[in-house]
């Protein structure tokens, strides 16, 4: 009964422990669009172009750029776009050399104008 016990507070702890890893978000490169309105994706024939499509439904100019997660290379960011209120555009990141695994994620960095 006594090993019954240990075994019940043990298991108590390795879910409470889980409980707080759940929890906590884990830290990405970059942030999702919070105002501009966006989609991001990988081209469909070239496996390390990393696109972010953002359309400004705001009455405010803004700026954005991709940020492009690459495998075993090194990670990237696409020119800056701006978008007046209204606009849509696109900004690219591409994942070069030979050590690449292709893009792994693709953020958007955005700031007003």
């Amino acid at each position: 009964m006594f090993a019954l016990k240990r075994i019940a507070v043990a298991a108590a702890g390795a879910l409470a422990v889980m409980s707080g890893v759940v929890a906590v978000p884990a830290p990405s490169a970059a942030a999702a669009a919070t105002v501009l309105d966006c989609d991001t994706y990988v081209h469909a024939q070239d496996r390390d172009l990393g696109i972010a499509a953002c359309t400004n439904r705001t009455g405010r100019t803004w700026i954005f750029r991709a940020v492009v997660t690459c495998g075993r290379a090194p990670d990237v960011v696409g020119e800056w776009v701006t978008l007046p209120p209204g606009g849509y555009g696109e900004s690219q990141g591409y994942c070069g050399g030979i050590f690449t695994s292709g893009v792994g994620a693709v953020g958007v960095d955005e700031r007003p104008a």
